[in-house]
């Protein structure tokens, strides 16, 4: 592989057991078990800990909340519970580069940070369709956050483009604060939970409209109306609304390990069934990984995974020197 190599000076910061790029719930519930096992371990955010599950406004499906629980309220435990074992967590712009070898660098704007280990959490980012208007009217009524969005849309018609979890359940969010919400769906059957689809069904608030593509945002100042292409029917339809979010599919946040480790046709991280990467000593868990589901609660098992399988390759490395001396 043709690895990418720092350039431009930077600081070099203390060198840890194990760097965590990502302070998600993989990235989290790494920290919680590398810290235990006894490795000084860091956690490296571009964002706000909690990653995308701090967008979530009702987690049910997580273990251990029966009645559910917010998104910022189940990423502000976990980051609490990792700090409180001993990890760090510093907030910078973006990861530039990984150099591996025997001590991994990762370059960053605020300095080189070097570690014996590397699990990788860095999680995924919303997509959209690429539809006409949709970047002239991103953050003028394109939107890709319904918790970070939704109230501008108060009394509002606003449409939620997608047909799985995040899809429903942030329909079923804005909801409680739009007048109406149409739910647009290529497919004739929504991919979300049963249950999720049960709610937004008898919602008088949603309007579902399956077998339905959008092809054209329209608006001035702001989104006015969508064109919308029924596979029934020969013409496109104008359907007036306010706001559109996106919840269409997720692009990993991987570009700075291109040439590094493996990466699928889509930009995932092939790692084997200990999440091991094609390079030794760095380590793939939750969204960002070429894995089958997800959720909060995978990325949390496959976090724990990854920090069992690091403390096992940094011990390792010291049975090897102690070995050697």
């Amino acid at each position: 592989m043709n690895v990418p190599q720092p350039s431009g000076p930077a600081e070099v910061q203390q060198p840890y057991d194990v760097i965590i790029v990502g302070a998600g719930p993989a990235g989290l519930t790494a920290a919680i078990y590398a810290t235990r096992g006894g490795l000084s371990a860091l956690m490296l955010e571009r964002k706000v800990a909690g990653g995308q599950m701090t967008l979530t406004d009702h987690v049910e499906n997580y273990p251990g909340f029966p009645e559910g629980v917010t998104g910022e309220e189940l990423a502000d435990a976990l980051r609490r519970q990792a700090l409180r074992f001993g990890a760090e967590l510093r907030e910078i712009e973006a990861v530039q580069t990984l150099v591996p070898g025997n001590t991994k660098q990762l370059l960053t704007r605020s300095g080189t940070y070097t570690a014996k280990a590397v699990i990788l959490a860095c999680g995924v980012d919303p997509t959209g369709l690429g539809c006409p208007g949709e970047d002239e009217f991103r953050g003028r009524g394109v939107s890709y956050c319904a918790v970070c969005d939704g109230f501008l849309f108060e009394d509002k018609v606003v449409a939620v483009i997608g047909g799985g979890n995040s899809a429903v359940e942030e329909a079923l969010y804005l909801a409680r604060l739009a007048r109406k919400v149409y739910i647009i769906h290529r497919r004739d059957e929504l991919r979300a939970d049963q249950i999720c689809c049960s709610r937004a069904e008898v919602n008088p608030k949603i309007e579902i409209l399956r077998s339905c593509q959008l092809r054209e945002i329209r608006g001035g100042q702001g989104v006015e109306s969508m064109l919308v292409d029924f596979a029934d029917k020969k013409e496109l339809v104008s359907i007036p609304v306010d706001g559109i979010f996106f919840y269409v599919g997720q692009a990993p946040n991987t570009g700075f390990l291109e040439g590094v480790v493996e990466l699928d046709p889509r930009g995932f991280i092939v790692t084997n069934d200990h999440l091991e990467t094609s390079s030794p000593g760095i380590f793939a868990a939750g969204d960002c990984r070429a894995n089958q589901l997800k959720q909060v609660v995978w990325a949390a098992a496959e976090g724990a995974l990854a920090a069992e399988g690091a403390e096992r390759y940094v011990n390792s490395q010291i049975l090897d020197v102690c070995e050697c001396s």
